[in-house]
């Protein structure tokens, strides 16, 4: 695609003009701005920014939820050829420092005064930061800082030097190409500083484009964006293929409205990670524990049938006649009203990615009729490198590469790309980008996996925590930590878990209860707790995650190459593993490293064969205090399985 996101969006305006761009959900009612509307108010901004001296070049931050005027503040600067950089809306302002210094920003647009607040925090340690700009204005009435304006006065300037510089706006458009820098993300980085990702036009809108054929998505789909636009998922989803197609995005009015707002809207294109879905799944059984034994027995019974056939089906394949006339009983009696419940009942094409799916969740999806399907990419290949076609698709593969990928493995295995869709550098770190691309143009992805015999590419584990068990039984088997933790995850009741065992003689596990479905597993037994740590600590608690282990140890002893990974031992944590404790990613991925050292105590004490350890951590609460939380943790043992011999 040989454009940038500003010509596409005068495209629009110019042949749709009054066709819906985006809706926003605001008091309870959906707000609809049209192309051209958002054409004009693109061009005020980017007017406005040029006025208060934002150049070619130049980093803007962009923090907040989806918001159509933070979307036009993107198009705005990237009119101008700067480069906005969108931050993630739920980190703490000491997570922005990096960012803001390292890209020298001295321009910024927030969605509120709690964005408002969390940069004005930083104006000591980013003296650059000059000007500031909010678009919900409520708490923000008596704020009297320097540089600090609403959006509403950035549109006026910009309406104002527009009639004093005819023709400076399209003429700042037209210089732009498809080969200049887009945007910038940062990634999460499980380790050190986060990374600059800097991407262009062309690697942006070629792989939204790629991916649209793909799936042959058009104007009429409708997309609910409500993930981080920091995350290039959204990113991608919601402003690149949204400009690349010109289909609608709706924002929703706030998180706690996020389910409802899915219904009202019933988008044909969902985009989530495996949590969402997990999420989903976890709501939907603890409402069956609530049901009368009546509607329990009926969506156990058609849930059995679904799960035989409901996936060959969505694979296009037949059926016998009585398991297609029980299907559609069961469509019109159970799946059709929980596809509706969940807000699925319309998506045509929805895709999973950021973290493996455990098969269970993804077969469910399938079983009930959503055509869910993984794809697989990251923040440096724009995301799409593959894809699964419909009626390809398979819970252990992330489908083929699409049109323009190539890949190819390491002689360690691991994966590497070329794409059109590659980064072009990370920002200001040459040693980085030259470890991970080529001469060639091979990007190192960082992953382990395999093409199988039908084209399709298997993701085993991030390449530098694949590892080996060491002594015992399994000595020399693989240790694949991701694949076991995503394993143990499907339950409802585990919401995280981390595997160790790299050069171990047996694994063991970190467990975090999922507090809303033990808790109400918990009500049901009249089991009284007092909150999460209380909870976690149960004798009752730890039975049922150990059932839940066990079971994960019967699936692996299925897998000859991965039956060493069995979990030998677990606990559970007395609290749940945070962004805000350092101990996850914004995107929810688990710093092993970190935790392995932050909880050293516990890992020793699962392998010295203690039956319980005592633990203090410090934690920070949501208000920016500190505190600490002390326990003493039963440790258990779990059955392991010898491994099944596969029939040659």
């Amino acid at each position: 695609m040989s454009s940038t996101f500003v010509q596409l969006l005068l495209e629009h305006a110019a042949q749709r003009p009054q066709a819906p761009a985006l809706r926003e959900k605001e008091y309870g009612i959906w707000q609809t701005t049209s192309w051209s509307a958002l054409a004009d108010l693109v061009k005020a901004l980017a007017a406005g920014l040029a006025a208060a001296g934002l150049q070619r070049g130049q980093h803007i931050v962009v923090i907040g939820d989806n918001r159509p005027r933070l979307y036009a503040s993107m198009l705005a600067a990237q009119a101008l050829g700067a480069i906005p950089v969108p931050l993630y809306q739920d980190a703490v302002s000491t997570e922005y420092v990096f960012p803001i210094n390292n890209a020298e920003v001295a321009f910024a647009i927030a969605e509120n005064q709690e964005q408002v607040d969390k940069l004005l925090e930083l104006r000591e340690t980013c003296p650059q930061l000059a000007h500031i700009w909010f678009d919900d204005g409520r708490g923000l009435r008596n704020y009297q800082e320097p540089g600090l304006a609403s959006l509403d006065d950035l549109i006026e300037a910009g309406q104002s030097f527009n009639a004093q510089h005819a023709g400076f706006y399209e003429s700042e458009v037209a210089k732009a190409r498809p080969d200049d820098v887009a945007a910038m993300f940062f990634t999460s980085g499980t380790t050190g500083n986060p990374k600059g990702v800097v991407h262009t036009h062309h690697s942006l809108l070629d792989r939204a484009q790629a991916g649209a054929e793909f799936d042959r998505l058009g104007a009429n789909e409708e997309v609910l964006a409500y993930l981080p636009p920091a995350w290039i998922g959204q990113n991608i989803f919601s402003y690149a293929q949204w400009l690349a197609c010109g289909y609608v995005v709706n924002c929703p009015e706030s998180a706690a409205t996020v389910m409802i707002d899915l219904k009202e809207i019933g988008p044909t294109y969902y985009f989530a990670p495996p949590r969402i879905f997990e999420g989903l799944l976890t709501s939907v059984m603890i409402r069956m524990e609530d049901a009368s034994p009546i509607k329990r027995r009926l969506f156990h019974g058609f849930m059995d049938v679904a799960r035989r056939v409901g996936p060959q089906l969505m694979d296009g394949k037949s059926v016998g006649v009585v398991d297609a006339l029980l299907y559609k009983l069961g469509d019109l009696m159970v799946y059709g009203p929980l596809r509706n419940t969940l807000g699925l009942s319309r998506v045509r094409v929805a895709y999973t990615a950021g973290e493996a799916i455990g098969p269970d969740l993804f077969n469910f999806y399938r079983a009930i009729g959503v055509n869910l399907k993984q794809l697989y990419g990251s923040t440096e290949t724009a995301v799409f490198v593959c894809l699964q076609p419909d009626h390809e698709v398979k819970s252990d593969t992330v489908g083929v590469p699409i049109a323009g990928v190539e890949i190819k493995l390491s002689e360690s295995g691991e994966i590497l790309v070329k794409s059109p869709g590659l980064l072009k550098a990370y920002y200001k770190n040459p040693e980085a980008t030259k470890e991970v691309l080529t001469a060639e143009g091979w990007y190192h992805t960082g992953d382990a996996g395999f093409l199988d015999h039908s084209g399709h590419l298997k993701i085993i584990d991030r390449a530098k925590d694949v590892g080996r068990i060491m002594g015992g039984l399994h000595d020399g088997a693989m240790f694949a930590p991701k694949y076991v933790e995503n394993k143990l995850k499907f339950f409802p009741f585990i919401k995280e878990a981390v595997a160790f065992g790299d050069r171990r003689e047996k694994v063991c596990a970190f467990i975090n209860i999922d507090f809303e479905a033990v808790g109400n597993w918990a009500e049901k037994r009249n089991l009284p707790y007092a909150g999460y740590t209380d909870l976690a600590g149960k004798a009752e608690t730890l039975e049922l995650i150990r059932d839940c282990v066990e079971k994960v140890n019967a699936d692996l002893a299925q897998d000859e190459k991965l039956s060493g990974s069995q979990i030998s031992r677990f606990l559970i944590l007395h609290k749940e593993l945070d962004a805000d404790d350092g101990e996850m990613t914004r995107t929810r991925k688990v710093k092993r490293g970190y935790i392995n050292d932050k909880y050293q105590a516990l890992v020793d004490a699962l392998y010295a064969g203690k039956s319980e350890q005592f633990i203090e951590t410090q934690v920070k609460f949501e208000d920016g205090r500190t505190g600490q939380i002390s326990a003493t943790l039963k440790i258990a043992d779990v059955k392991t399985f010898p491994t099944v011999k596969q029939a040659a």
